[in-house]
């Protein structure tokens, strides 16, 4: 029988929310058990960019990631969001390790090819390291994920948080009966974004085929739903999409085969 982990993603706008990101971290340190947690920091990048005078540029929600723009995704996520997290479950109690996919080569990635959009130094994930990680897990250590990987070249890659958090589920599902959470802003997949209330309980792969043609579900949700979907056809028990202040596995959406 598998040992239960837990894998909570927590987004940007969480990130530079000093309340609810003080709130996730209590919450996060109370969980009992073996435990990941991920993060993202796109809103602080933007911030920092901006004030070193450069431009973002984002295509679809994504961010364009040219060289400069790797320099600062690096500091901002790897250093000042990570190791803040970091020293913060530190104080809670969480003995916390801060990793990139670079860090023990544990998430190894491609650069995205140039189709209809070039968008730089962005990575798509080729494989995490499951084995590695676990070995870390059972060493009473908790994994801290930064959103950057590396190709094996040398080159790191800025890859997106929500898919760091799936694809580490479904390495670790091998070992371990996971429950992965992405924690955000909302109270969960809304079936009317306009209305905070609206959150839609269960989604199976059909709902997600039908919101996505009408237009129910747009914008970032479709590719948190691709990563929720795809972790759990890879093993992972379960999937909640839910506020970063309830992230008992009680509230917002959860995600059904």
């Amino acid at each position: 029988m598998k040992h239960p982990l837990t894998i909570v993603k927590v987004g940007g706008a969480v990130v530079e929310d000093e309340a609810r990101l003080s709130r996730l971290l209590a919450d996060f340190s109370a969980i009992e058990g073996r435990k990941v947690l991920v993060h993202g920091g796109g809103r602080r990048a933007t911030a920092v960019a901006s004030r070193l005078g450069i431009e973002s540029k984002m295509v679809g929600g994504r961010r364009i990631t040219d060289e400069q723009m790797l320099e600062v995704v690096t500091m901002v996520y790897g250093g000042l969001v990570n190791k803040n997290v970091v020293a913060r479950l530190q104080a809670a109690g969480v003995d916390a390790l801060g990793l990139t996919g670079a860090d023990i080569d544990v998430i190894r990635s491609h650069k995205r090819p140039v189709k209809d959009v070039d968008y730089g130094y962005v990575g798509d994930v080729e494989r995490a390291d499951g084995e590695k990680l676990s070995r870390l897990v059972e060493a009473g250590v908790t994994p801290v994920m930064a959103p950057l990987t590396h190709d094996g070249q040398g080159r790191l890659l800025n890859t997106n948080a929500d898919t760091i958090a799936a694809e580490t589920a479904k390495a670790l599902a091998k070992h371990y009966d996971v429950t992965l959470i992405f924690s955000f802003e909302k109270k969960g997949v809304l079936a009317d974004p306009d209305d905070d209330d609206s959150v839609i309980p269960v989604i199976t792969r059909a709902d997600f085929e039908r919101y996505a043609a009408d237009g129910t579900v747009a914008g970032g949700m479709l590719p948190k739903l691709e990563n929720a979907f795809n972790a759990i056809d890879a093993g992972v028990s379960r999937v909640n999409i839910t506020l970063a202040t309830a992230i008992d596995g009680h509230h917002g959406t959860m995600i059904v085969p």
